[in-house]
């Protein structure tokens, strides 16, 4: 990282990733908030709304496998902005689709480009905020995570908000996209203008610009490491119990234990403020015991919370085995990024198949959780979820940071080694 940067300089580069995270959040929250008044306004069945849903999730899977040469080729702030002017344009688009165009494949084409959007900036924003962390010396990435937990409760917020004034999805989502689009503009603006080299073995000279086949076999080499796959077990884990609660935690208070609706709501609830709780308090405890031992500890947090929803027999023990779920999953997600980007020199080709791991189990995961909970049920279906949070557990040696060699003077006499060499 170029240590010319001052203080207040970083300070801005935070903010700014802080500000990313948060639009992203409030992006995803706000057409998701719309899907009643889309599917009512376009008459539309829920089959059709499933592949509106899958278009979105194969662009963002498509975006987060392109990040890193889109980094590579134009540096972290040109990138950063091109992504949020895609996801924004992709917003509002749908609000045209659905009350101007009144069109199925106006809001499908408005889908694809905010998951395409927002798929890239995922990469791209933890690249950063692995930076960050490398730059102040502290676990943050668990915080940046929690700035997008704060845009998703703004936006459904928003949401909720134009819904009770009566507006339409094209107001609604056009006033989105233009404050996505300014703000964007302003966090862009203050992310460092830096190069993200991916690989200083194949660096070009001065003169020479590497050739596009360069750097997507740069992009492609994180999936010849047998330490992104084992990654992404952590973050596949961790990805499906937090993807399968936002979908299937309700109906499993609802359904499996016969409870009200609004004590479902209640329970979802109670899962996302633990989650978000943690995200925003967790920076410290990572840097006092080390990633593996967080991640070992919250995956049987994650598979005790699990078990005891499933297993609870009154409505307080439901709650506090949510609660418990919601801790459990809430750094799985974040550490695996971070332990993906110890290497700047290849942070974004790493994290982005890391991520693209991850987020296929979250998109994924809750249509498989739904096909089997058909046959077995919801709660028992969600015996997969403790197997898959104990496997995360198992895989969290994974996460130890990588030692960084030293550097060799240009004498030759290697420097000496620092007296702590320990990583965990």
């Amino acid at each position: 990282m170029d240590t010319a940067l001052s203080r207040a300089q970083i300070v801005r580069w935070r903010t700014a990733v802080f500000t990313i995270f948060f639009l992203s959040g409030l992006s995803v929250a706000t057409w998701a908030a719309r899907v009643p008044a889309i599917k009512a306004t376009l008459g539309v069945d829920n089959i059709q709304i499933g592949f509106m849903l899958l278009g979105a999730g194969l662009a963002s899977i498509i975006g987060l496998s392109l990040a890193s040469v889109v980094l590579a080729r134009f540096g972290a702030r040109r990138s950063m902005l091109g992504a949020i002017l895609t996801f924004s344009v992709g917003v509002a688009l749908v609000g045209i689709g659905v009350d101007v165009a009144n069109s199925y494949v106006v809001v499908v084409v408005g889908l694809a480009l905010f998951g395409l959007g927002n798929g890239s900036v995922d990469v791209m924003m933890n690249v950063e905020g692995a930076a960050i962390e490398k730059t102040i010396g502290k676990t943050i990435l668990p915080l940046f995570h929690a700035f997008f937990s704060f845009g998703t409760v703004a936006g459904a917020g928003l949401g909720a908000l134009a819904i009770a004034m009566n507006l339409n999805v094209l107001t609604h989502t056009a006033v989105i996209a233009g404050l996505l689009v300014l703000t964007g503009l302003w966090a862009s603006a203050n992310v460092p203008a830096r190069e993200i080299a991916m690989d200083p073995d194949a660096d070009p000279a001065p003169d020479q610009k590497p050739r596009m086949r360069e750097r997507l076999s740069v992009a492609l080499s994180a999936w010849k490491e047998p330490r992104t796959y084992t990654l992404g077990i952590i973050m596949l884990g961790m990805a499906f119990a937090e993807g399968g609660a936002n979908d299937w935690l309700a109906l499993g208070v609802v359904d499996g234990h016969g409870a009200s609706e609004a004590l479902g709501a209640i329970g979802l609830a109670v899962f996302s403020v633990s989650m978000t709780v943690v995200r925003v308090f967790g920076g410290p405890l990572v840097d006092r015991f080390g990633r593996v031992a967080t991640l070992r500890v919250l995956s049987v947090l994650a598979a005790s919370g699990l078990l005891l929803f499933i297993l609870a027999p009154n409505v307080p023990l439901i709650f506090v085995g949510a609660a418990l779920w919601g801790a459990g999953t809430s750094l799985g997600f974040p550490l695996g990024m971070s332990a993906a980007a110890d290497d700047p020199a290849k942070a974004a080709a790493r994290v982005s198949a890391a991520a693209t791991i991850g987020y296929v189990a979250f998109l994924c995961g809750p249509p498989i959780l739904g096909f089997i909970s058909f046959h077995i049920g919801v709660l028992n279906t969600l015996y997969i979820l403790v197997a898959l949070a104990i496997a995360s557990g198992l895989a969290s040696g994974a996460a130890r940071p990588l030692p960084v060699p030293a550097a060799v003077p240009a004498d030759g006499e290697r420097p000496a080694q620092p007296a702590d060499t320990r990583t965990d």
